[in-house]
């Protein structure tokens, strides 16, 4: 009898046990009351265009490795990829990276994560503006993964973080850790994911007083259809954090939730969807990629009840010509706007192999 691997078991159970316990130090932090909110940002297009999130499709893509570094293969060797985002106002934020594999260690992935707030008019106490000055924020990571067996690959990313808001600073750690399992006979792929768990290590807020990071967990699905060109997804996000409701704003519609089981059920069944992000890929040909995704937290948060328009839905497109990979990706937040998102994934190994 073969010797059984306890590492992806392992893995599993610590992430099942922050689920109900949160990580050490630290309570579940819905979006917007923890600090290096930029992390959660979706840089790549491919994931834009499938709701913002998604942990589980394995076809070699590096722009996946950074929602979960368990997706890193050595498939990957000598890619390079490059993610632009033309966020709201002047704000503009993207990420790069380069993996590669080292045979029995495993394949590792360098990158930086970078957002540029824009500029500032500065002033002093009497309104008078005596300059200018910038806001950015960026975390440098370093993704290694490795196959346990023959349908598990684990992965962990570590990542530094910094801050810059004119003369205030603040630095810290975070780990991110994933496990995939991935079946190619039955086109299926499951993943587990931890992001985000850290500290703050210096600030100097005004202030000073250190502040939680975006932990979340994560769960996801991915099945294609064997006899259809079809890929569907499924990601259950925040899963340290059953109750992501927020209070009706002030003049909205919708009567608060009454005590009858009727009432509750369907309060319950609220919370569950408000967790989910669902994605399809539709696979016309094999260089081309056409992508639609639904965020429903995103909708119940952002959209206007007079008018939710497409608010939590999000479109896009790939193409794969020769070396090169290039994905658009646009994502309704709010009537004001969507956000467009550009990547472009070299690979590298191609030219290396001609020379």
């Amino acid at each position: 009898m073969g010797r059984l691997n306890l590492y992806p078991w392992t893995l599993l159970l610590t992430a099942l046990t922050c689920m109900f316990t949160g990580p050490p130090d630290a309570a579940a932090q819905p979006g917007g009351t923890a600090t290096w909110e930029f992390l959660n940002l979706t840089n790549s297009a491919r994931v834009a265009s499938l709701g913002g999130k998604n942990i589980t499709l394995r076809d070699g893509d590096l722009n996946l490795a950074f929602h979960n570094p368990a997706l890193l293969d050595s498939t990957m060797h000598h890619d390079l990829l490059l993610n632009y985002v033309n966020y709201y106002s002047d704000i503009n934020f993207g990420y790069a990276s380069y993996a590669f594999h080292q045979g029995r260690l495993g394949t590792f992935a360098g990158g930086i994560h970078y957002i540029n707030y824009g500029s500032f008019l500065e002033a002093d106490e009497t309104g008078v503006i005596t300059g200018n000055f910038t806001a950015t924020e960026n975390s440098v990571n370093l993704s290694w993964a490795k196959a346990i067996d023959s349908l598990f690959t684990a992965g962990a990313a570590l990542k530094t973080i910094n801050s810059s808001f004119e003369q205030y600073r603040a630095f810290g750690v975070a780990l991110d850790a994933g496990i995939n399992y991935y079946n190619p006979g039955h086109l299926l792929s499951v993943s587990l994911v931890m992001r985000n768990l850290g500290t703050q290590l210096t600030t100097w807020y005004p202030g000073g007083e250190r502040e939680d990071l975006p932990f979340e967990l994560q769960l996801g699905v991915s099945k294609q259809l064997e006899h259809a060109p079809f890929r569907l997804s499924a990601v259950y996000q925040h899963l340290q954090d059953f109750s992501l409701d927020t209070p009706k704003k002030e003049g909205g519609s919708g009567e608060p939730a009454g005590t009858s089981f009727s009432a509750k059920a369907g309060q319950i069944g609220n919370e569950l969807l408000r967790h989910m992000i669902i994605g399809v890929e539709f696979l016309p040909m094999q260089s081309l990629t056409i992508r639609a995704g639904y965020n429903n937290l995103r909708r119940h948060e952002m959209r206007i009840d007079q008018r939710a328009s497409t608010v939590g839905f999000s479109w896009g497109f790939g193409v794969r010509l020769n070396r090169f990979r290039i994905d658009f990706g646009q994502s309704r937040y709010h009537l004001a706007g969507s956000s467009h998102h550009f990547s472009v994934t070299a690979s590298l190994a191609s030219f290396y192999s001609r020379q």
